[in-house]
């Protein structure tokens, strides 16, 4: 019984060690990584944000760190970024937003026009989707509807004409719950990000 005990004390450190060597290696490949896996995210960004605003020359950092309230009670901070043509008239706004999907996180881009009326349209920046069913969110028949969109209160539908450009989003057939999560999200970020840009006096009368 005496060795039973013996063997299994020394069957534990040895896992209790290699899992510390292992969870090491992890922090260290992680931390290396970082920069890049930051930097590979900016440049998604911005090849996201010019195909949503073509025309764009430059987009200017207009708001750090813009904080947005969530569902339950959390909270998320969102860089407002201006786009500009040459001549740096305002094309429009573009913005990183995050939601609850069916598996996971959803984040995306989302960009309006100049005087925040109108949707320019969304991409999908990271998920996790269910392949064939949720990630049908990155494809252009379901993004399409969302393009010169009234930036206003989104209701999703699960039927009706997905080629009618208006506030009403037909679901992907199969995928309600990754629908709603896109029109939540767009929901959301679309009404705070642009309360507090008029309040800043970035839009409406003071832009």
């Amino acid at each position: 019984m005496l060795r039973h005990i013996r063997h299994f004390i020394e069957q534990s450190w040895l896992l209790i060690v290699c899992s510390f060597i292992f969870g090491l290696l992890l922090a260290a490949a992680n931390a290396a990584w970082m920069p890049r896996i930051q930097q590979n995210k900016i440049d998604k960004l911005d090849r996201l944000m010019s195909g949503l605003l073509g025309g764009a020359e430059e987009f200017d950092l207009a708001v750090t760190q813009l904080e947005v309230s969530l569902p339950k009670d959390r909270t998320a901070k969102s860089d407002i970024y201006k786009a500009l043509s040459a001549d740096g008239k305002c094309l429009g706004w573009a913005f990183i937003a995050e939601g609850s999907g069916f598996a996971d996180k959803i984040e995306l881009v989302i960009a309006v026009n100049a005087s925040f009326e109108e949707l320019a349209g969304f991409d999908v920046l990271a998920s996790n989707e269910t392949p064939g069913f949720g990630d049908q969110i990155k494809l252009d028949y379901y993004r399409n509807q969302f393009r010169n969109a009234p930036a206003m209160k989104l209701e999703l539908s699960k039927t009706g004409d997905d080629k009618k450009i208006d506030s009403e989003i037909v679901a992907i057939t199969g995928a309600t719950v990754s629908s709603q999560a896109v029109v939540d999200i767009l929901n959301n970020y679309i009404e705070q990000v642009k309360g507090q840009l008029l309040t800043k006096g970035l839009i409406g009368d003071g832009e």
